[in-house]
């Protein structure tokens, strides 16, 4: 009889509560403030002006873009050249975003991995996922480093070589400023990339890696950190409190993110001549990009849906501010906040984003796999020269090394694309100063498919491995915006988590 009085008095409370005027107030029943009962509850829809109006929300971004996409074709076609002081004011919002971006990546860098190993070594005890993660994570990233090196060789050999043509002995010239440039980076060998690359993942110091952004270096350093630090102890806090921080650094930036986006793209534009674009350019242009939609949106949706048997598009919409940065910035350093939240927002855990996000940022470079080829073949073509079957397999052994191998940052291909086209014996002329050129354009693209594809890697690894966030750790919320604490602070009791 006990449950059937308290069944009808919760009745009677809720009956009171319906027919309670709204002038008066309402009385709090048992469980009211309960957070089962609030997530209980339907959530308000929002509007489409709702959206829009969130600060740093994806409609934000995109309106953004598209302005600064608008505005600097209109001036590039209207103007006959816009003047450098001009273009270098423009940019300074857009410049200081990122520079802020920047800064705060390394801290972010060290932090999350050290805690992502600390989750990992807890699920070892437990029954041992962390090798798991490591070997999907890093397995994936090569593979599909393989396979877009792999499919731009056929698609450049089959198709873009036979378009392009020639050139006259003029322009094939080497300006002296290129020369030097050209005989600077002509030193990196083969080897020296490989050995660089292995070099690269053990600091000799510490400190100096920090203060010279050797991300791969200060990755490394971290997970050894993060895998011999004690849980719990005082250094174990002060590192959640340095996340926090970040957190909260990354939350503001991510509100400025349109007008970053605004003053990063509008100013390049400026610099883009339509009509100096000639039908080799041309062709190059419309091979990496024709490379990349192929990567992006059939190969890499198909290994997504076949794994996780969800909508690769609507995941990759939903990721949008991630890509629209990068393109913004041509950095997948600069973005990796921005990614970071995204994968986070899809529902991936904590442990998985904190591991296989940032690591992806460091050698998941699909974009630019797919470029070496593509530029190789437009410096040999507009001399004459034909690659064979073997100088292609060369091609793809280096440019899957020197994706893994290159760092994030903007152009950094530049220096690689003079090593690949060597090892396979085309000279480097004049066309390389075309490539320099137009490399800050499509570097943007290359970016973006190298984020695309880290937010890809995050959700299909969480689906192999089955690694799921414990019982104390909250997951990503809306709220998290507003209190960044949320990713590291224990959530009280388990069964109260919606």
């Amino acid at each position: 009889m006990g449950e059937a009085d308290q069944i009808t008095e919760t009745t009677r409370r809720r009956d009171d509560l319906s027919s309670t005027p709204s002038n008066e107030p309402v009385p709090a029943g048992p469980g009211m403030d309960d957070p089962m009962y609030a997530a209980q509850q339907p959530e308000e829809k929002k509007t489409f002006w709702q959206r829009v109006k969130e600060p740093g929300s994806v409609w934000q971004i995109i309106f953004a873009a598209l302005l600064a996409i608008a505005i600097g074709l209109i001036v590039t076609t209207q103007v006959e050249e816009v003047h450098p002081a001009a273009i270098a004011i423009t940019a300074i919002p857009g410049t200081l975003w990122l520079r802020a971006l920047r800064a705060v990546v390394l801290p972010m860098i060290v932090t999350a991995m050290i805690m992502a190993i600390q989750r990992l070594r807890k699920m070892t005890q437990g029954g041992g996922k962390a090798g798991k993660l490591a070997r999907w994570t890093i397995g994936y990233y090569v593979i599909t480093t393989i396979i877009a090196v792999a499919h731009s060789c056929i698609l450049v050999g089959l198709v873009w070589s036979k378009l392009m043509q020639p050139v006259s002995g003029d322009q094939l010239k080497v300006d002296e400023d290129d020369q030097e440039t050209i005989d600077e980076r002509k030193e990196f060998a083969v080897h020296d990339v490989v050995v660089d690359m292995f070099e690269s993942l053990i600091p000799s110091n510490i400190v100096d890696a920090l203060a010279t952004d050797s991300l791969l270096a200060v990755l490394v350093t971290a997970v050894v950190i993060g895998y011999v630090i004690k849980p719990g102890g005082a250094l174990m806090r002060a590192v959640e409190e340095v996340e926090v921080m970040i957190m909260r650094i990354i939350t503001v930036l991510i509100y400025l993110a349109p007008i970053g986006v605004f003053h990063l793209i509008m100013p390049n534009l400026f610099r883009l001549d339509i009509a100096e674009i000639g039908l080799n350019l041309g062709i190059l242009i419309g091979g990496t990009l024709a490379g990349m939609v192929l990567h992006l949106f059939i190969i890499i949706p198909a290994i997504f849906f076949a794994f996780t048997r969800k909508n690769p598009y609507t995941m990759w919409i939903k990721c949008s501010p991630a890509w629209i940065t990068a393109w913004g910035t041509a950095s997948s350093a600069a973005t990796l906040p921005v990614t970071i939240r995204c994968v986070l927002e899809r529902g991936v855990p904590v442990t998985v984003t904190k591991f296989a996000v940032p690591l992806g940022c460091l050698i998941n470079m699909d974009g630019t796999a797919i470029y070496f080829p593509i530029v190789v073949v437009f410096m040999a073509a507009t001399q004459g020269i034909t690659l064979g079957v073997t100088d292609y397999i060369i091609v793809v052994l280096l440019s899957t090394l020197a994706s893994i191998g290159t760092t994030p940052i903007p152009s950094s291909s530049l220096v690689l694309t003079v090593m690949i086209a060597q090892s396979v014996g085309v000279p480097i002329t004049g066309m390389y100063a075309v490539v320099v050129a137009i490399d800050w354009f499509l570097d943007r693209f290359r970016t973006a498919v190298n984020v695309s594809c880290d937010t890809f890697a995050a959700i299909i690894v969480t689906k192999v491995t089955g690694i799921k966030d414990e019982d104390d750790e909250t997951q990503y919320t809306e709220e998290l915006n507003a209190t960044p604490d949320s990713l590291r602070e224990p959530s009280g009791r388990g069964e109260e988590k919606a």
